[in-house]
């Protein structure tokens, strides 16, 4: 009886407010449409960024390389027999560039005060042109002095000469004795000797004058002048003129005493300079016969032709041909690595994951060369090896099926 009168309440209060909340009672369930309106459209948004971000994180790729297939029971895994191709190895390394054979040209004879630098560095010269000359005008007095002496040894030894013809003519009429002939014949033959040491004499004055020009001793690039006009120059005065016999330049490379075995003479390589991308081939002409114990580093010297380019002491790169070896390369995206060293996952011909323990070759960018541990012909999952344990059966797809 209580309930039949609320309800009977409650109908007459909302009979009685009918008419006059008629437009409030409206304008709350317009309220209520709108609110779930905006709800509706707020999931939708959320469902459509869900599906974007799921599709930019997988890369847009259509077949995961690793994922259950449709029936949900085994992963499906990206696989790829390499096989084996030719490799050219490259052995890429760094090195400073120099002059393949400097010449340090100096003072050869006394030095004395530079008169005259006629070479600048940058400039080519020729063999025996003259770079500086130093002052001689002591020295020559001296070349005259002993000119002269070459004079008066000549003129008594032509005296000697004409008494010894006057004594031969007299010692057939019995006027001179043969004592007398001896005499005069020893007297000749010193006047004859004291004329070749004169001469002798003035040939090392000049030859010690013709040492005070400073020449070049071969053609070549000077590279570096370390005199000026002015200077006192001597035996102790060091380098003066730097020249690069012939132009020739050369970079020596630092290479790892594995990779220093794996080269040989009158390999190729490219020269990049630092700073530029100009490059320049090179050959290599010697490889050094020690290595470092430090570093354990050797040095390759890879000769080049001049170039302006080309300067001594500079930092250059270089990737120098190695030897040419028949091997399988996969992507590094396939090679795994743990404490016990390079490792790849296969599947086997029954589906199942293995282990195979590889050894690296050159790793560049088509990828890396196998060694050793592979044939070529096997299985080798590309991706998601991370996700795989050893014995685990799989669903192998092929790279590129669909």
């Amino acid at each position: 009886m209580n309930f039949e009168t609320t309800v009977d309440a409650s109908d007459m209060a909302r009979a009685g407010n009918g008419a006059a909340g008629g437009d409030g009672a409206r304008v709350d369930e317009m309220r209520d449409t709108g609110r779930k309106r905006s709800l509706f459209i707020a999931l939708a948004v959320l469902v459509v960024a869900a599906i974007v971000a799921a599709f930019m994180l997988s890369g847009g790729e259509e077949e995961p390389a690793f994922a259950p297939d449709d029936a949900g029971n085994l992963p499906a895994v990206t696989v790829l027999a390499p096989g084996s191709g030719t490799i050219q190895g490259v052995i890429n390394a760094t090195g400073t560039l120099a002059a393949r054979r400097e010449m340090p040209v100096g003072v050869v004879g006394e030095g004395g005060r530079v008169t005259a630098v006629r070479v600048e560095a940058g400039e080519w010269v020729r063999a025996g042109e003259v770079l500086a000359v130093i002052d001689r005008s002591v020295q020559n007095q001296q070349a005259a002095s002993q000119q002269a002496q070459v004079a008066v040894a000549q003129a008594d030894a032509d005296l000697a000469q004409s008494n010894l013809d006057r004594a031969l003519q007299l010692v057939e009429r019995g006027f001179i004795s043969q004592a007398d002939i001896d005499r005069l014949t020893a007297t000749r033959d010193a006047a004859v000797a004291r004329v070749a040491v004169a001469r002798a004499q003035l040939g090392e004055r000049q030859a010690r004058n013709a040492q005070l020009s400073i020449v070049a001793p071969a053609a070549g690039y000077v590279l570096t002048r370390n005199v000026e006009v002015g200077q006192t120059v001597g035996a102790g005065s060091g380098t003066l003129f730097s020249i690069a016999r012939g132009g020739e330049m050369e970079l020596l490379a630092r290479v790892g005493e594995a990779e220093l075995a794996a080269l040989s003479i009158g390999a190729m390589g490219v020269v990049t300079p630092v700073g530029t991308d100009q490059q320049f081939t090179c050959q290599i002409w010697q490889t050094s016969p020690v290595i470092d114990e430090n570093t354990r580093q050797g040095t390759a010297r890879c000769a080049l032709a001049y170039d302006p380019a080309l300067r001594p002491g500079g930092f250059a790169s270089i990737a120098l041909n190695g030897e040419t070896v028949v091997a399988p390369r996969l992507p590094e995206s396939a090679v795994l690595s743990d404490d016990q060293g390079s490792y790849v996952y296969i599947v086997n011909d029954e589906n199942v994951v293995e282990r195979v323990d590889v050894e690296l070759g050159e790793i560049s960018d088509e990828g890396v060369a196998i060694a050793a541990g592979l044939v070529g012909t096997e299985r080798v999952v590309l991706r998601a090896g991370g996700f795989l344990t050893p014995g685990e059966e799989v669903r192998p797809v092929a790279e590129g099926a669909s």
